[in-house]
């Protein structure tokens, strides 16, 4: 869907995969899944703040926590949508995020 609306993106089967890519500094935003295999999305979001990285991140989830969104943002994902959200949604987000920057 992304490509459909011209963004540059490119899929990763895992963020340990993410991190050993020459992607990472190139990276403008990233959406990530709360869980995902081997390191979940927040502990990704973690690795990059230890790192110095300071991607946006928006964070896609099916569990409907409250208290998983506030740790997220709390942490500065700009954005925390449930599933299933509309295309309309992802887009928005993105384009607060990609102007910004």
């Amino acid at each position: 869907m992304l490509r459909e609306f011209t963004f540059a993106a490119t899929a990763f089967s895992s963020a340990k995969e993410f991190l050993s890519s020459d992607r990472v500094d190139q990276t403008k935003c990233l959406i990530l899944d709360v869980a995902m295999p081997d390191m979940t999305g927040l502990e990704l979001q973690q690795e990059l703040k230890r790192r110095g990285q300071s991607i946006p991140i928006v964070f896609v989830t099916g569990q409907r926590d409250e208290k998983l969104r506030n740790q997220a943002l709390k942490e500065g994902a700009r954005n925390f949508l449930y599933k299933p959200f509309s295309d309309t949604a992802l887009l928005e987000a993105l384009s607060v995020i990609l102007r910004v920057r």
